[in-house]
């Protein structure tokens, strides 16, 4: 008889609100009116390249309509400095905003997610860094996601660029929203590219979720393959006919469920080296991840392979043999999904040279807070060994 394990301790935190339906953002007004009727203006957070697709014009018919207020606040940047926050903030608090939504990618919900406590409370921005340091109150939060990638609209995580290349992240349990409304409709015009980088940006927080060294958990690990199925079975499709409803939506909600999952079971080495290459070099975040990967895996295939076999059962159902073969077949499919999607796979292919690489493993080996959850210790003559694989 089989005998019973020992259920390990563990905490899980999410946002208590998710409307899962295309169309949904034309009637976000209705939604907010119902759960913050007291609600008067509401700051819009978004980028000027969404602004000008048009799809902000129904949220706001929306919720004008309920005799809501809107202020629309477009400048925010990938990867948003410092600047960009405070500035929003600073709009926020002049036009008195009593709710925050993040409409748009993972650069305008983190923004979004900080615009609502700095605007909310007195913090200072700068004493917000780390994890557990947001000691105020906050705004009320929407957020609604335009990709299928970050899973921002569900983690308590903001990251901003603090210099010319560096970032820091504020991790707070306030920075989780009170609402997430994915809506298909507001992805329908992603290119194919940036279907394909944020899908494997999701696909990877789904996969070093499930690895994670110290917060693993059943919930994490039921999200995050339900997340891998997801992606995977849809990512392919979503580059190839990006105006496919059903796929769009599958994308966003495994998106969601993985960043639910990496909220609770943090991510790792895959991050940390990503990391400088969006820093230093500009990359997408999303690109930067897929870049490096497969090489990560490798790495950590001699401690992670009973978890990255019981993955391979997602992508590759028909790899049979060791755990260390599954794992393998896994890793050699997510190869062949990025080469079919069409994006870069070299590093040297997104304008990084050989003589960068020490700079890169050099700027990795500050990720600490990614870093300890990896399931295999990463010194910096491992993280050089795993650029000079990805170069």
């Amino acid at each position: 008889m089989a005998t019973a394990q020992t259920l390990s301790p563990f905490s899980f935190s999410t946002v208590p609100h998710i409307l899962c339906e295309a169309g949904a953002a034309k009637r976000l007004g209705e939604e907010i009116r119902m759960r913050f009727s007291q609600v008067r203006r509401a700051l819009i957070v978004t980028d000027a390249g969404f602004l000008k697709t048009g799809l902000v014009d129904a949220p706001v018919a929306s919720l004008r309509s309920n005799n809501i207020d809107v202020s629309i606040f477009s400048g925010v940047l990938a990867d948003p400095p410092e600047q960009i926050v405070l500035q929003a903030a600073a709009e926020a608090r002049k036009y008195e905003t009593d709710l925050v939504i993040g409409l748009g990618g993972g650069s305008s919900m983190d923004v979004a997610k900080l615009i609502a406590v700095l605007a909310g409370s007195g913090q200072d921005l700068k004493s917000m860094y780390g994890i557990g340091n947001v000691k105020g109150s906050r705004l009320p939060l929407v957020q609604v996601p335009t990709t299928a990638g970050t899973g921002s609209e569900v983690t308590p995580i903001s990251i901003v660029t603090t210099g010319e290349t560096t970032k820091m992240g504020v991790v707070s349990p306030q920075l989780y929203a009170d609402l997430a409304v994915l809506d298909a409709e507001l992805t329908l015009g992603l290119p194919p590219k940036v279907t394909a980088a944020t899908g494997i940006d999701a696909m990877v927080h789904a996969i070093e979720s499930y690895t994670s060294k110290h917060k693993k958990n059943p919930l994490s690990d039921l999200l995050a393959t339900k997340a891998l199925a997801l992606l995977s079975e849809n990512l392919v499709a979503a580059c190839e006919d990006g105006r496919n409803l059903g796929v769009r939506q599958s994308m966003l909600l495994g998106a969601t469920l993985a960043g639910q999952a990496f909220a609770n079971a943090p991510v790792a080495a895959v991050h940390a080296l990503a990391y400088p290459v969006g820093g230093i070099f500009h990359v997408p975040h999303g690109l930067s991840n897929s870049l490096v990967l497969p090489h990560v895996l490798r790495f950590n295939a001699s401690h992670a392979a009973p978890h990255y076999a019981e993955l391979a059962e997602i992508l590759v159902p028909d790899a049979t043999g060791t755990a260390e073969a599954r794992t393998h077949a896994f890793i050699a499919k997510l190869e062949e999904i990025a080469e079919r999607v069409g994006i870069e796979t070299r590093l040297r292919e997104v304008g990084i040279t050989e003589a960068d690489i020490d700079r890169l493993a050099d700027d990795a080996m500050l990720q600490t807070r990614l870093l300890t959850n990896n399931p295999r210790e990463v010194t910096r003559e491992d993280a050089r060994a795993i650029y000079a694989a990805a170069w």
